[in-house]
């Protein structure tokens, strides 16, 4: 049946770029899965973003991605990123964290902190563009590419912004794969230590459990906790940027477009000093640890299940579509600095995770 100066199936085209876009970081996300499955080492959602890179690197598919795709991967790029980070928190209790004690709480805030403040400063020395320092200080201090995501929303962030850091997070975390298990045993690290290492200075979770699964259970278990702490942190991070941001907004607007000082922000309106996902999931934190208790252990797992492969689907085609964006062609020609940012990061991370396992055995 027709409508008049048109067709029924026209509401349908004009659904179909977002739709194509998601069905297409969907279909990623499979083969992700496919490649975690093959190789157990690769985690799923590093393999989503390294398939979304490696897209973007393909003249015939870039004209796709960057046209009927763009849409839906924008969708998934953003809002079912946040629903992803929203249902982490139901992988974190308050629980979990104090069975850690003070003095590992405040290390891993201390780590974080320092990590944060050094890696964005030296982001700034370097003079890297845009938003990318505080977007590499986020990803590389507390969560990867899932922190460099919340981060660009409250920032305001350009996709060109975005794409670096996400690069350099899963390059490195990647690395971490491969290159911490085997300074293990030349560390003396006992499998807790090593967990309580990895969860402090690896950067996605999955990367986590990657890793620290190597060592074995023991390893594992204390890595994902110290990890999830970790990522606990986020929300104050991105309470105190959201708050910074506002600030900045209003003092612009005093000062004018004339006076020397104005500085040109984007046109958009201001950011929450919490942003509603980065709620959701604090609420999602205290759902985990009051509420499904009380539901018993059989309705617990259930859940607890469903929202973890929620999460890790949503995630990986949020990650897909990130990758995406990456062009390493364009990285090559000014992506230069932020590498060595990157690694500078790293490295530092690392090494203040390990002085700080030595602190607490």
């Amino acid at each position: 049946m027709t409508g008049p100066g048109g067709t029924a199936a026209e509401p349908v085209r004009r659904r179909a770029p977002w739709l194509t876009g998601l069905a297409v970081a969907a279909a990623a996300t499979v083969v992700a899965f496919g490649i975690h499955l093959a190789i157990p080492a690769v985690p799923m959602l590093t393999a989503a973003v390294g398939l979304g890179m490696i897209a973007g690197q393909i003249p015939a598919a870039q004209r796709v991605l960057d046209g009927v795709l763009k849409p839906g991967l924008g969708i998934a790029a953003r809002r079912l990123l946040r629903i992803g980070i929203v249902l982490l928190g139901l992988k974190l209790s308050l629980v979990d964290i104090a069975g850690l004690g003070w003095e590992a709480i405040v290390v891993i805030v201390l780590i974080v902190s320092i990590t944060f403040g050094a890696t964005l400063l030296f982001g700034k020395l370097l003079r890297l563009p845009g938003t990318q320092p505080i977007l590499i200080a986020a990803g590389f201090s507390v969560c990867g590419a899932s922190a460099v995501g919340a981060m660009s929303a409250v920032t305001r962030s350009k996709d060109e912004d975005t794409a670096t850091p996400i690069a350099l997070v899963t390059l490195c975390g990647t690395l971490a794969i491969f290159v911490l298990p085997v300074l293990r045993i030349p560390l003396g690290l006992s499998a807790e230590d090593f967990g309580v290492w990895v969860g402090l200075s690896v950067h996605d979770v999955g990367q986590v459990v990657a890793t620290a699964q190597i060592a074995g259970p023991v390893a594992l278990a204390s890595a994902v906790v110290v990890k999830l702490t970790r990522v606990l942190t986020l929300a104050p991070m991105i309470a105190i940027v959201g708050l910074v941001e506002r600030r900045a907004d209003a003092r612009n607007a005093a000062l004018g477009a004339g006076h020397p000082d104005y500085v040109e922000r984007p046109a958009a309106k201001r950011p929450p000093i919490v942003p509603l996902f980065i709620a959701g999931f604090i609420a999602a934190v205290l759902v985990r640890t009051f509420v499904l208790p009380l539901l018993g252990d059989a309705a617990t797992s259930g859940v607890l299940t469903a929202a973890d492969i929620g999460q890790t689907v949503l995630l990986a085609m949020a990650l897909f579509a990130l990758g995406s964006n990456i062009r390493f062609r364009a990285l090559a020609r000014t992506g230069w600095r932020a590498l060595i940012v990157g690694l500078a990061s790293w490295v530092l991370i690392a090494a203040l995770s390990l002085f700080g396992v030595w602190i607490l055995a």
